[in-house]
């Protein structure tokens, strides 16, 4: 079932000189995110991705086209039901936005204080989701006693206090370090996995999108680039600023310079191959090369897990009589494709 349906959606600013053109922030974007999945939209500064994820929460209007939640167009509704629709939306921060005079239990317990919940209910309802998240002993405790990681658990207990349908990540692990960004993925996958909830990232990192999401969404200059599968977007690519990102964290095929270093240090034939999951492994391409009985390294690239699936791109260089090596190619490149090739090595 669709949750979030973007259909056809501009969203354009008066522009900050007078007498020039209005900015389009967002460009005829049409998108669909499932009940469930945990989507991701990637792009650079500027891309449009923040301002999707506003129209989203109904923080901002469409200029034109609308914005679907659960079957309900939130560009026609009054102010008192869009403040209903927003609890279904919980919202979690770059710079996690916590009340610094508050408790880490008194930010949590905010977006219940203002549904009207009991004391009772949010009593009960703090202490569960601060054992869901793993702070079950730091209620008490104030946000400048935490580390960078704490705060964001934090940020995510506040945004599920209203057991939202959705859950919106802005830029969520930019200020964390690296395993830091690990444990707080993990955390969003338990959300989803535990709880059903559906999760709309946004993110200019693309190992973020390797490690949560399901479905991703490429943003430039206000528009859709390409979207589709984690696993196929990462694995093929289409369109240069999605190559530019997969590049950040999968290794390519070596071009240009990369490729005269690699003959300056390896004589002998280089080639690349790629292996995709249920395709080939690159158990079988080694056996295929060893088959002629020629020698081999592998001198860059690699195999990488996306999402349980596997994909990469194995440079060897290959040493051995002309012929054989030859015939090597040959045999192996039946099972996996030969990306680069340098017969001149």
């Amino acid at each position: 079932m669709t949750l979030i349906r973007l259909s056809g959606v501009t969203k354009t600013y008066p522009a900050p000189v007078k007498g020039a053109g209005s900015v389009v922030a967002v460009d005829d974007v049409s998108l669909d995110v499932e009940a469930g999945q945990i989507c991701g939209i990637i792009g650079y500064s500027g891309a449009g991705k923040s301002t999707v994820l506003r129209l989203v929460n109904a923080l901002e209007a469409p200029t034109s086209g609308s914005v679907e939640i659960d079957g309900r167009d939130i560009t026609k509704l009054r102010e008192k039901d869009l403040r209903e629709l927003r609890g279904d939306i919980g919202m979690i921060f770059q710079q996690f936005n916590l009340f610094e005079s508050r408790t880490v239990a008194g930010n949590v317990a905010y977006p219940l204080e203002v549904a009207g919940r009991s004391r009772a209910e949010i009593t009960a309802r703090v202490a569960e989701l601060l054992d869901f998240v793993g702070l079950g002993g730091k209620a008490k405790n104030y946000p400048e006693q935490l580390s960078g990681g704490q705060k964001q658990r934090v940020g995510i207990a506040r945004a599920l206090a209203t057991s939202p349908k959705i859950l919106l990540a802005d830029e969520a692990t930019s200020a964390l370090d690296p395993d830091t960004t690990q444990e707080v993925l993990e955390l969003l996958r338990k959300v989803n996995r535990d709880l059903g909830i559906t999760i709309l990232v946004i993110t200019h990192e693309m190992d973020v999108i390797r490690t949560l999401a399901e479905r991703v969404v490429v943003m430039e200059d206000g528009r859709i680039i390409e979207s589709g599968e984690v696993f196929d977007v990462l694995s093929a690519p289409q369109s240069a600023a999605t190559k530019r990102f997969v590049a950040s964290i999968i290794e390519d095929v070596p071009t240009g310079e990369q490729l005269q270093t690699l003959r300056r240090r390896h004589p002998g034939r280089i080639v690349t191959f790629t292996i995709r999951d249920g395709d080939i492994t690159q158990a079988d391409v080694f056996a295929a090369l060893a088959a002629e009985g020629v020698r081999f390294e592998l001198i860059h690239g690699g195999i990488n897990d996306i999402r349980g699936r596997v994909f990469g791109h194995l440079t060897l260089v290959l040493d051995g009589e002309a012929d054989a090596v030859q015939r090597a190619i040959e045999r192996a490149s039946t099972f996996a494709p030969l990306i680069e090739e340098d017969p001149h090595g």
